[in-house]
């Protein structure tokens, strides 16, 4: 069997892919109307009442406001996630979904990466299998125009997506003598509090029909924060991060619910290698963690 921490890390992926996707897409929204530093703070500000809740449902204040937290790392993950927001929110004005979607795929390779020399993790040959597939089919189902990948939001979509990568690590390493909660409140405040700063010289009024965007914006970014935060902290990082191509799903579906646009067999394809590269390397996974767990027992 998967060990329960690995079953619950990749559980949390998931449910942080669908949350994040949401939220891609309102950010898209409001990235027509207002500038990409202004939504990085209006992501901030809505979400932090909901975390501030979050933490005391879970009596978890004093973890939080520690004096032994681990400051350093706590200001580089937050510039590092203010950094890939704005990033992104600009790609976006200028890149569609797809392009934007198929060049943030390359942060699970990257998060593989870096968790060997930060987290001291070993690379399988099966990982490195895994994400190759997965990014293949990345690019076979989206086939972005090669156009795409030379522009100033392309670019930036690429560095957001290095930021990711490094902010994940950066959250796993840091939970490792911290609860998830501290990451999500500092990551939240930092955003509200350096963001407003930012743009305040700038600022354009919130328009009133924008209002239920901005509730869908706190509402689904907390939640995807709570679930990244969950996912590094009880799994293996190359064992989890093959599972942010499932957010290729929740594009598609939103695609034909909203849109009603209809993937063609290209897409089909390409969705399903990516599919069957997480399937199988979950359970490529199980001999090796029911090891582990005996070895432990």
């Amino acid at each position: 069997m998967q060990s329960t921490g690995t079953l619950r890390g990749i559980a949390a992926m998931l449910l942080a892919c669908a949350f994040f996707a949401c939220m891609d897409a309102v950010l898209k929204n409001l990235a027509g109307h207002y500038p990409p530093v202004q939504v990085m703070a209006l992501r901030g500000l809505t979400a932090l009442p909901l975390v501030c809740l979050y933490i005391v449902w879970r009596r978890e204040t004093a973890g939080v406001f520690n004096r032994r937290l681990r400051w350093p790392l706590h200001l580089l993950r937050t510039a590092l996630n203010m950094t890939m927001l704005v990033l992104f929110v600009h790609g976006l004005k200028t890149l569609g979904m797809a392009e934007a979607y198929t060049l943030t795929f390359i942060a699970p390779l990257l998060m593989v990466l870096i968790a060997v020399p930060m987290l001291g993790e070993s690379i399988q040959p099966r990982h490195w299998i895994a994400i190759g597939l997965g990014f293949a089919g990345v690019v076979i189902a989206l086939r972005p125009e090669q156009g795409a990948f030379l522009s100033t939001g392309a670019l930036a979509i690429l560095v957001a997506a290095a930021c990711y990568a490094l902010s994940n690590m950066l959250g796993r390493l840091i939970s490792r003598t911290e609860p998830s909660s501290s990451l999500v409140f500092w990551t939240t405040f930092g955003m509200a509090v350096g963001g407003s700063l930012a743009s305040a010289p700038q600022w354009v009024p919130i328009q009133s029909q924008h209002m239920w965007l901005l509730a869908g914006l706190a509402i689904s970014g907390f939640l995807g924060q709570v679930a990244i935060a969950e996912a590094f902290r009880h799994g293996q990082a190359a064992a989890i991060a093959p599972f942010e191509y499932s957010a290729l799903a929740w594009a598609l579906l939103f695609d034909w619910v909203f849109w009603q646009a209809a993937p063609d067999a290209w897409t089909l394809g390409g969705g399903a290698l990516i599919v069957a590269s997480g399937l199988w390397l979950a359970r490529s996974e199980a001999p090796r963690s029911a090891r582990e767990k005996q070895q432990a027992a």
